[in-house]
């Protein structure tokens, strides 16, 4: 592929994601909002599958992807049928068909937001307990802004009425062996794709927060 093609290709695949996220934000707050969340699960399908094409590192990145899901599906089972890890919540109707309790696009979500947030670390310091600690507190972030809204997106909801904080420390649990194992694999970083996509789904989940919180 040369050069040009591939910087094409990244360009598109960047006005992509930010007009499905931008179309998501006006659509729910000025237009069928019903309508629009009932397409997160495209919305995250084709992140995933715009983030996995634009890697640098194809057979890595879809092996730490594999590895993501299946850890995050496992944690999120034990979460929503014990009460272990993120404490005591249940998953809504939003994201579609589940397994055991949990839905399958839960693990593709796991596997995307590590990807963007451990290639975000990669260019911030070469050093790998920075790396470690980096990609920890962006998922926080990211979660922290998610969790006051997952109800009214119909995501999930927790039994006590707001995420407990077991939640954000199985959050930082989980991260933390995800991003070991990202690294250790030395995967190559693309930072340009990945820091669009975080940008998008922090600026889709802080507007809608202010929509509903506010």
């Amino acid at each position: 592929m040369t050069k040009f093609s591939s910087f094409s290709f990244l360009s598109i695949s960047i006005i992509i994601v930010w007009i499905f996220h931008l179309s998501g934000i006006l659509g729910i707050f000025f237009g069928d909002s019903e309508w629009f969340i009932s397409a997160t699960p495209l919305n995250l399908i084709l992140s995933l599958v715009l983030l996995l094409l634009n890697s640098n590192d194809s057979n890595k990145i879809v092996m730490i992807a594999c590895v993501a899901f299946i850890i995050g599906m496992f944690a999120e089972i034990l979460g929503v049928n014990y009460g272990l890890i993120f404490g005591n919540y249940v998953y809504g109707q939003a994201l579609g068909p589940k397994m055991f309790n949990v839905p399958i696009l839960i693990g593709y979500n796991w596997a995307m937001v590590l990807i963007i947030t451990a290639s975000i670390a990669q260019k911030v310091s070469n050093k790998f307990g920075v790396r470690l600690f980096v990609g920890i507190i962006l998922m926080l972030f990211l979660d922290i802004l998610i969790e006051p809204v997952a109800p009214f997106l119909d995501f999930w909801t927790f039994k006590s009425g707001s995420a407990p904080v077991q939640n954000y420390i199985g959050w930082a649990i989980v991260s933390f062996l995800l991003h070991f194992l990202y690294h250790k694999f030395e995967i190559k970083r693309n930072n340009q794709f990945s820091s669009h996509l975080y940008l998008a789904q922090i600026s889709f989940f802080l507007l809608i927060l202010i929509k509903f919180k506010l």
